[in-house]
């Protein structure tokens, strides 16, 4: 005997049961409260739990004009940077009444140019993206698209859109300054390739001009597509010969490289802190334990997502606002992985 399928009650269900207009229904769904008698909404909330009743929310949307829903894509659902952004973003989105739809690019800027498009066709009333990468596809989406959007932790030069993200410029120079105070001599930083992301670009950027500008450390850069443990390898072996004797430190840009680069300086035998100085751009939960525990410039990622729906709220009651940049200042959280 098949199973009894349980009947889905509707508003009218709803206004015979509690006795009340469809009218007086509505009212109650959308809030208007101080509409209707007390004994009125007696009536309906009684009709609503007993029937179990579940407002039809897309069809609400369409007589209002909003879903309720925020598209948040993400680069890569595996960097610590996204979860924790993407942590922010669902408080502070539930905070304000609405949910998030999340899209995983998986590093790929072309899934992120479709997901974009897929958004737009569920109605979701406006966008968070943290991009994998800027090139001309990209941007042409974004100049395509009519929804509403803020980008995160990403930059686009000549293209003025809100954006939310760190002071890398300011948060780079805090870290370069930290290593000449301890007295290293030489300087490896290593990054993934900063083609098509801002903050990359900007953290290396600032190291460079500040190695040339300072002039007696030297100093080494190389940007890594992961994964590639034989590559970081020979990047640090080859570090460690060419400045031997010399008070040396490797530069990780984000939490990616900093775990990469851990273990291949754990293969080696090298202990930061004692052997060679270590700094993190991203402060790992599980940073404060290793070996001496690694200094690291802390992103405030949950306090970025809120802002960035605060943003992006702010743009849907006022589309005409002008685009806006919201920088957060990195806090260097010094541990003995520099402190030889």
């Amino acid at each position: 005997m098949a199973p009894k399928i349980q009947k889905v009650a509707t508003i009218k269900d709803v206004a015979a049961k509690a006795q009340a207009g469809k009218t007086s229904i509505s009212r109650y769904l959308n809030g208007e409260l101080h509409l209707l008698s007390d004994n009125m909404r007696q009536r309906i909330e009684a009709a609503i739990q007993e029937l179990n009743y579940r407002p039809n929310q897309m069809a609400r949307s369409l007589k209002h004009g909003r879903t309720g829903l925020i598209g948040l894509i993400i680069a890569d659902i595996g960097n610590p940077f996204s979860v924790e952004v993407l942590k922010g973003v669902e408080s502070e989105s539930i905070k304000q009444g609405f949910m998030t739809v999340v899209c995983n690019a998986n590093n790929s800027i072309e899934l992120e140019c479709q997901f974009i498009q897929l958004l737009k066709g569920y109605r979701v009333d406006g966008l968070i993206i943290n991009s994998a990468g800027v090139n001309a596809q990209f941007i042409d989406v974004l100049k395509q698209t009519t929804l509403p959007f803020v980008l995160l932790d990403r930059k686009i030069e000549d293209f003025p859109c809100d954006m939310v993200g760190l002071d890398n410029p300011a948060s780079a120079e805090m870290a370069f300054n930290h290593l000449i105070e301890q007295g290293f001599e030489a300087i490896c930083f290593v990054t993934e390739p900063i083609e098509y992301n801002s903050a990359r670009k900007e953290r290396l950027q600032t190291f460079q001009r500040l190695l040339n500008q300072q002039g007696q450390v030297k100093g080494e850069f190389h940007q890594i597509t992961l994964p590639d443990p034989a590559q970081l390898d020979s990047i640090v072996a080859n570090f460690c010969a060419s400045h031997r004797g010399m008070r040396k430190a490797i530069v990780a840009a984000n939490g990616v490289l900093t775990l990469q680069l851990a273990y291949v300086m754990n293969q080696q035998g090298l202990r930061w802190g004692a052997d060679i100085g270590f700094l993190s751009f991203d402060n790992l939960e599980w940073a404060a334990f290793a070996g001496q525990g690694i200094t690291s410039v802390s992103q405030p990622t949950a306090e970025m997502g809120h802002k960035a729906v605060e943003c992006l709220l702010e743009k849907l009651e006022n589309p005409e606002k002008a685009p806006t940049q919201y920088l957060f200042h990195g806090e260097l959280v010094v541990r003995n992985s520099t402190t030889l």
